[in-house]
């Protein structure tokens, strides 16, 4: 009985910090990431993958777009997401979630030449956000396909390296895993370039994120 009445207590106290949460405000969502996560290519802001997400969420989330072309979660890569303008910004945030997709641009020979370090730097990274005030949920995005190599973008890196490195770094600090590359494989035609998702690219991996956030 007495087990029972702490259990009920706690549940009443969970129950009453979400109820806050969505009283005090609304959900903030931040999306971490690089070209992909800005939007390169949709000349359309409004067709962002963050941007898409925000509207299919609807008003008790507020999703913001802290995406930088060209950014690695290598902190020796050539433009380090811990170095770019919107590092700060995105604690500052002080999101409850946070979407983080990276990965495209470590897998450039240049940049993973330093792959020994990746799993260090993520970690780093992901600790960075779970020391926040809000205490956030974290999610790790596996890089989306890569149909064409260019800039030292290549998908047999990005399969055989990165991907496997993102999930060993999610599995052994149990945060969970959107696939992005599943969703996107197979759709050559929403990726103009061959690396960057159009607006209904962008779509596509929408639809896979809400299969994790928002219910």
């Amino acid at each position: 009985m007495l087990l029972m009445k702490k259990f009920l207590c706690f549940a009443g106290v969970l129950a009453f910090a979400m109820c806050a949460v969505s009283a005090g405000g609304k959900i903030r969502v931040a999306c971490v990431g690089d070209s992909i996560t800005y939007g390169a290519g949709i000349n359309d802001r409004s067709m962002t993958y963050p941007a898409q997400l925000g509207r299919a969420l609807g008003d008790k989330y507020e999703v913001v777009n802290f995406g930088v072309s060209g950014t690695t979660a290598l902190r020796k890569g050539n433009s380090p997401y811990f170095n770019c303008r919107q590092f700060k910004p995105s604690h500052e945030f002080n999101p409850n979630i946070v979407i983080i997709k990276l990965g495209t641009n470590d897998c450039k020979s240049f940049n993973w030449r330093f792959s020994s370090e990746f799993e260090t730097d993520l970690n780093e990274l992901i600790d960075s956000y779970a020391a926040l005030p809000s205490k956030p949920k974290i999610y790790l995005c596996l890089p989306a396909t890569v149909y064409q190599e260019k800039w030292g973008i290549n998908e047999p890196v990005v399969v055989n390296g990165v991907i496997p490195a993102v999930k060993k770094v999610a599995k052994e600090r149990g945060l969970e895993v959107i696939d992005l590359h599943a969703a996107t494989a197979g759709k050559p035609q929403m990726f103009p370039d061959g690396v960057h998702p159009n607006a209904e690219g962008a779509a596509v991996m929408v639809a896979e994120i809400l299969k994790h956030i928002g219910g």
